[in-house]
């Protein structure tokens, strides 16, 4: 919960706010063609991110995320792509660890918003404890 917290902006973004520049040109990505940083920057309540990662979820989601990248903004896909993602990443052993750290990486590729991630789990334990 606190990693879609995060990553969403708490609920209010299914589309990255940047325009997905910085990712032109990632292989790691699968962003081979010119403008596919743009075209497949962050979207869904995780932020699938590049086309390698949209290729992978749209055959498991049944959806072609490649002609159709903004299908991941419509809530019901945008929870599924994260569904999707967090089980392809082997996240909830994880998270069942307690390595918030670990699962932000595998989210992230780094530590980004690691100490906003870290509130919302303590948050969400309150809450559901």
């Amino acid at each position: 919960m606190s990693q879609v917290g995060h990553e969403s902006g708490q609920l209010r973004y299914v589309r990255e706010l940047a325009s997905g520049q910085a990712y032109e040109g990632r292989a790691g990505l699968g962003n081979t063609q010119r403008g596919d940083g743009v075209r497949f920057r962050g979207r869904g309540l995780l932020q699938v991110t590049g086309r390698v990662n949209y290729a992978a979820c749209g055959k498991a989601l049944g959806l072609d995320l490649l002609a159709q990248p903004e299908l991941l903004e419509q809530t019901i896909n945008a929870c599924r792509s994260a569904s999707w993602f967090w089980q392809t990443r082997g996240l909830n052993a994880l998270a069942d660890a307690g390595d918030q750290v670990k699962v932000t990486r595998r989210i992230n590729g780094g530590t980004n918003g690691l100490a906003e991630r870290l509130a919302l789990v303590a948050v969400a334990q309150r809450v559901l404890a």
